[in-house]
């Protein structure tokens, strides 16, 4: 009797459940694009419709997509005719990109009409539990590997781990951590307003394992805001307890993501004048950063580095034969681990993309002023160095402002994929297609900083940015249009959205962070949280 009962329960949690929305989401977030059109194709071959529902005044779809690709062609034709073959076949992948956007909205939607809230709240539920498993899969893995219970302090295999630990934390999409970070994010206000605190908790320590302190920073705003103006008494404990989780992954687990942080805005506000001073007068030159020596004073970094490794050799050599002596009445100690040794230093090992991306630097130095110059050196952020990229380019090219210079043609995601360097995937060699204007602004100053030491790949020096994107390639029009018919759509119907709201001002803070059209991940899940949200408020 108890096992009918037991069974009949998980029958009824398993009908409870919409498998075809939960495949299509873990298909069509999974990071390889062959899986998200395969998820495409599974999904309307499942739910056949293609009715999609544009209209002008009352449009069930936003009519961004559809202006974008509009603008897209315009300067397709504009400029197909003083262009190469190569280009019209990055402008077709492009426009690929912006189709399965639209084929991908029109799914979520008909999910969001067909089932209940229950139904798709449960299935939610469920996606993230899987995140959640496959996430500390991966940590319990690495702890295994390095026999320590918080890999974050741990400095042994040359600093693999680290302060970098959180990058392993991919998720269920295997995409980066970032995009992790954000999934959680989002989760983290979604159940907070369902006020389900164990999700709410699940989802942020699986989004401070990722280590974004850019996500952890703009999701702590979100939750001051939600904390003022949109909780009760229990929404705030919530709250309250994930900013302690917060701190102590902060102080405790990852303080040197922390001091990164520190060391990085110290920078940034200091003039260089005053690093040389600072770091001249308390730090030996090996403890310097390279970007406050000058040339000579690298070499003799390097030197000293390289003879500071042989005298502690030839230390614990002496050590060794002085430990053979020692009588055995002495006082027997556990060796500890020596810090200073090699396995304990920072490593840097140079990927195949990297190694592209320096011979790509070596053959064309004379387009690339930025990152062909060892001497360069900015105190600003990249991001912040992109944009004012942008700013420089249509200052000498006016005539471009208003639609931009083209898909593909200065900042996005298949600019950098067309290269053929593998920086955002595959592309077919013969295929290659690179706008000057891009190679020359954004493309240089992404090789200057990824081609650096470590401490340089960050999201902070990415230029990608949804926004830099819209406005350089589909210009004053384009952003325009992104304001009015996309975060318009949503924004108009706030009347009836609950955590919409501070779901649509977080997603407009990461429209800085990526290329988030391209990465066809993040905005679907954002779409569908708020598709349901209308829905529960009785919207259509």
């Amino acid at each position: 009797m108890l096992r009918k009962i037991y069974f009949s329960k998980i029958k009824q949690a398993f009908k409870s459940i919409d498998w075809k929305l939960l495949l299509f989401l873990v298909l069509f977030l999974n990071v390889k694009l062959i899986v998200k059109v395969a998820a495409i194709i599974l999904i309307y071959l499942l739910q056949f419709n293609f009715k999609f529902g544009f209209h002008w005044r009352t449009s069930r779809l936003p009519l961004f997509y559809l202006i974008a690709i509009a603008i897209g062609i315009l300067n397709w034709v504009l400029l197909v005719w003083g262009s190469t073959n190569n280009y019209s076949v990055a402008f077709l992948t492009g426009l690929f990109f912006w189709i399965l956007c639209i084929l991908a909205i029109h799914q979520i939607k008909l999910f969001v009409e067909h089932d209940s809230a229950a139904v798709i709240h449960k299935t939610i539920v469920v996606f993230f539990l899987l995140n959640a498993a496959i996430s500390l899969s991966v940590f319990a893995m690495i702890i295994l590997k390095t026999g320590a219970i918080n890999p974050y302090l741990y400095q042994g295999a040359y600093q693999k781990y680290f302060i970098g630990t959180g990058d392993y934390i991919r998720g269920i999409t295997f995409d980066t951590s970032t995009t992790n970070a954000v999934l959680n994010a989002f989760g983290v206000i979604y159940f907070l307003e369902r006020k389900n605190a164990l999700m709410v908790l699940l989802c942020m320590i699986i989004l401070l394992l990722t280590g974004s302190n850019l996500s952890n920073f703009l999701l702590g705003a979100i939750l001051i805001f939600i904390f003022i103006f949109q909780s009760d008494k229990d929404q705030k404990s919530v709250i309250v307890i994930c900013f302690l989780f917060l701190a102590i992954f902060l102080a405790k687990i990852s303080p040197q993501n922390n001091n990164y942080v520190v060391n990085y805005l110290t920078e940034i506000f200091k003039t260089p004048a005053q690093n040389q001073i600072q770091y001249a007068g308390i730090l030996p030159i090996r403890e310097r950063p390279d970007s406050t020596l000058t040339p000579d004073e690298r070499k003799e970094k390097i030197a000293t580095l390289y003879l500071d490794s042989l005298y502690r050799l030839r230390n614990e050599n002496q050590k060794k034969n002085i430990a053979k002596k020692i009588s055995f009445q002495e006082k027997i100690e556990i060796p500890t681990a020596d810090i200073n040794t090699l396995p304990y230093q920072h490593k840097s090992i140079e990927t195949p993309v990297e190694k592209n991306m320096r011979q790509f630097i070596h053959l064309h130095s004379p387009e690339l002023p930025v990152s062909s110059d060892i001497d360069y050196h900015s105190r600003l952020p990249g991001k912040i160095l992109a944009l004012k990229q942008t700013l420089i380019f249509f200052e000498q090219n006016p005539s471009q402002i208003i639609t931009g210079t083209g898909m593909g043609n200065f900042s996005s995601k298949l600019a950098f994929k067309t290269t053929g360097l593998n920086i955002a995937g595959g592309y077919p060699e013969k295929f290659i297609y690179m706008n000057p204007a891009f190679v020359m602004n954004h493309l240089d100053l992404y090789l200057y900083y990824f081609t650096k030491e470590d401490g340089r790949h960050s999201i902070i020096n990415n230029p990608n940015s949804v926004y830099d994107q819209l406005l350089s390639e589909y210009g004053l029009l384009g952003l325009g249009v992104f304001f009015i018919f996309y975060l318009g759509f949503f924004i108009k119907k706030f009347k009836t959205a609950t955590y919409g709201i501070p779901l649509i001002i977080f997603l407009s803070a990461i429209f800085f962070v990526d290329y988030w059209f391209e990465q066809l991940s993040v905005i679907v899940f954002f779409e569908l949280l708020f598709f349901l949200n209308l829905k529960e408020g009785g919207q259509k």
